[in-house]
This record gives structure tokens, C-alpha cells and sequence, in this order.
């Protein structure tokens, strides 16, 4: 048997090809191993790059052209998606609005706001998502943050925190509760808020690498028209999953293919540095490949499941196995550099400091999107279905 591409899809690949080659900046292809001081707004060069995909069907091929895409088939769209990855090509560094509050829009908007998905999904609108509460942890069913009807609008008050891009964004996509009085995963709401109303203080907050793309969101009788409310009131639970399918459903992929770059990284650097015939090195390299090679074969499973209209219980695990393989790759190019690993000037650490700030960032990617503890909650209950302790 023959296991290959068609010549329909590798004719898709060809045409992806060139145009990278032709349009792709060189800004753009930095990779995710690791991030440098942060931003405190979009680039220039990122918001000409992400409205080129968008013009020239790229930015999501499996959509129509009118959202920015071609009509991909999913296996086109699974080969654009690891063409990117494999190169570190970025799409847009600020993911929230093509991602999750785009295909949300889309999906539950109304009229007037699904013609927001557009310029959402082309980058002209920058958003950020209001989920993360200090008092909620990783359970968005635990939010707080109020929402009162009073006539024709919202009044709304809470905090968000470790929300991303709210430093400079134009909107939130904003998950409050309207009824305190149902049960948690009942009473929520999405409400669209603009970031410059009356009642908003945004806080930044630096992380460990130096970025400052994170931020505290504050809440205070901030008025909101009641037609800026998504879908309908109280059902923001299921807005909620969507959000989430939306902005997993293609992680697996970077995440196998971060994890691939990682380790091309890592054999390189055990052959600099003359470790390539260490018995040790070689082994973790060893078991480090089997790794990287069975989640891949695992995303391609799931994969096939998914593009013939079944659900991908493999893709609930791929998130929690790759953010913690990358962990624990950077971790292993820190004992690489040897005395070396631990030191954060990027004149003197090897290759500009990739490997000390790769780990410091990969402790935060088994946060961001759902911890580890709660992924692994979610595959013992509902792909495994083990009962609750």
C-alpha cells in the first residue's frame, strides 16, 4: 500500500509554497520556541502580513474567500497548517480574533456581528478574550464577573486576568454571569465590550521572559448595549465550548511541529558541543524522538476521525502531551549548554538564549489554554470516562 498526498493536495502545497516565497516577511518567521521582550501593539509589518494571507485566501484556506480563505478541504487545510508550523511562519500575533472570537461570531453572532468576522479574522480589529478570573482558576464555570440588566444595556463589573492583548486592543470578547442565581455552568453571557469605554482599566502584567502582552482587566459600571450581547442570554456556556474547539483545533499541530523544531535544535546542539556520543544524551534524544514521532502519528489519527464528520478524542490529550514534551525538551537543551544553561544574557548564552527562555515559556504553555491538571481531568472524565473522584 502507498501512503501519499494526492496530486490535487500536493498541488495545494506547491501554490502555499509560493506564495511564502513571494510574501512571506522575514519578521514573520521567527518560530514559538521562544519570545523576545514583547510588544506593546501590533507591528506594522503583522498587520500587513496577516491582511495578505487574508487577501489572498490564506489566512484561513478552509473558509471562502469573503472570511479570508479558498475552500480548502481538511487536508489541505492540515498541510497549510504544517507547512507554517514547520517553518515557524506565524499568522497573526494576535490569534484571538481569527481564531476564537471570529469563528464564534460566525457561529452565534447576529447579523451585525457576524460582519465583524471579516475584518476580525483579517486583523483590523484586534481583540482580546475576558475568560481568566484570579478567583476561578482554570474553571471558567467559576467566573464572576457580573453583568446587570438595566433596560436597553449591560452594567458590568469584575476582573479578568492574564488576559492577552488587552493592553492594545480594540474589543473583548467578554464571558460574564447574568444569573447569579443558576447553577455554575448555567447564567453566563457573551457580551462584545470596546476597550475604550468608561469604567475599563487594563493593568499589564510582565511575565517572567519580559513580555508584557498579558494584563489585569478591570470592570467598574462599565455600560454595555444590550445588542452587543452574543448569541442568547444565559446560554454563554456553549459559546464557551465553541471558543474552545475553535482555538484548539489546530494546536495539535503546532504543537507537534514545536516540539519537532526543538528537537532538531537539540541534536545540533549535543554535536556542537561534542555530546553527540554520550550514551546518555543519545538515549534521551532517543526517547525524546519516539515521543515527538507517536504524537504525530496520534494527530494524524485523531485527524482522520475528525475529517470524516466523527469527534477526535485524540486532540483532547495531543494539548496536555506536547506542552509537557516541550517542557521538558528545554530542559533538556539547558543541561546541553551545561554551566551555560542557567545564564539569560543572550551575548553569552547559546544561540541567543533559545534554550533558557524556550523552558521559562514552556512552563506557561501547560497553563495557557487549560492547565495540565484540568486536560487531564477532561480525558479521564469525558474520553475515558472514569468517574469523578
Amino acid at each position: 500500500m502507498k501512503l501519499a498526498w494526492s496530486d490535487e493536495d500536493e498541488a495545494f502545497r506547491a501554490e502555499l509554497l509560493a506564495f511564502l516565497e513571494a510574501y512571506c516577511p522575514q519578521e514573520a518567521k521567527r518560530g514559538k520556541d521562544f519570545l523576545g521582550e514583547g510588544f506593546t501593539g501590533v507591528p506594522e509589518w503583522a498587520r500587513q502580513w496577516q491582511a495578505t494571507l487574508f487577501d489572498h485566501g490564506w489566512m484561513v484556506p478552509g473558509y471562502p474567500p469573503e472570511l479570508g480563505g479558498r475552500n480548502a478541504t481538511p487536508v489541505q487545510t492540515l498541510i497549510y497548517l504544517e507547512e507554517l508550523a514547520h517553518r515557524g511562519i506565524v499568522r497573526s500575533v494576535h490569534f484571538g480574533g481569527y481564531a476564537i472570537v471570529g469563528p464564534s461570531l460566525l457561529e452565534f453572532g447576529n447579523d451585525g456581528q457576524r460582519a465583524l468576522a471579516a475584518p476580525s479574522i483579517r486583523g483590523d480589529i484586534v481583540w482580546c478574550v475576558g475568560m481568566s478570573e484570579p478567583d476561578a482558576g482554570s474553571d471558567l464555570a467559576n467566573l464572576s464577573t457580573r453583568a446587570v440588566l438595566d433596560g436597553d444595556s449591560f452594567v458590568v463589573n469584575g476582573q479578568k486576568v492574564w488576559t492577552s492583548y488587552a493592553p492594545f486592543a480594540d474589543k473583548c470578547f467578554c464571558y460574564v454571569r447574568t444569573d447569579p442565581d443558576a447553577p455554575k455552568h448555567k447564567g453566563i453571557s457573551v457580551l462584545i465590550i470596546d476597550m475604550d469605554t468608561p469604567g475599563i482599566e487594563v493593568r499589564p502584567l510582565r511575565h517572567i521572559t519580559g513580555a508584557a502582552e498579558f494584563a489585569e482587566v478591570f470592570f467598574t459600571d462599565v455600560v454595555v448595549p444590550r445588542a452587543n450581547l452574543v448569541g442568547e442570554l444565559n446560554n454563554g456556556w456553549r459559546i464557551t465550548m465553541g471558543s474552545l474547539a475553535h482555538e484548539r483545533g489546530g494546536l495539535w499541530v503546532e504543537g507537534v511541529a514545536g516540539a519537532q523544531r526543538a528537537l532538531e535544535g537539540l541534536v545540533a546542539l549535543a554535536r556542537r558541543r561534542g555530546l553527540d556520543t554520550d550514551p546518555t544524551v543519545r538515549r534521551r534524544l532517543a526517547e525524546a524522538y519516539e515521543q515527538v514521532a507517536s504524537l504525530r502519528a496520534l494527530g494524524y489519527k485523531g485527524f482522520a476521525s475528525f475529517a470524516q464528520g466523527s469527534s477526535a478524542p485524540e486532540h483532547s490529550y495531543m494539548k496536555l502531551a506536547t506542552s509537557e514534551l516541550r517542557k521538558v525538551l528545554f530542559e533538556l537543551g539547558m543541561d546541553l549548554c551545561g554551566p551555560y544553561g542557567a545564564v539569560v544574557d543572550p551575548a553569552l548564552a547559546e544561540e541567543g538564549g533559545r534554550w533558557w527562555s524556550g523552558f521559562f515559556v514552556s512552563l506557561a504553555g501547560t497553563i495557557g489554554g487549560g492547565t495540565s491538571e484540568i486536560q487531564r481531568n477532561v480525558v479521564a472524565t469525558r474520553v475515558l470516562g472514569l468517574p469523578k473522584s
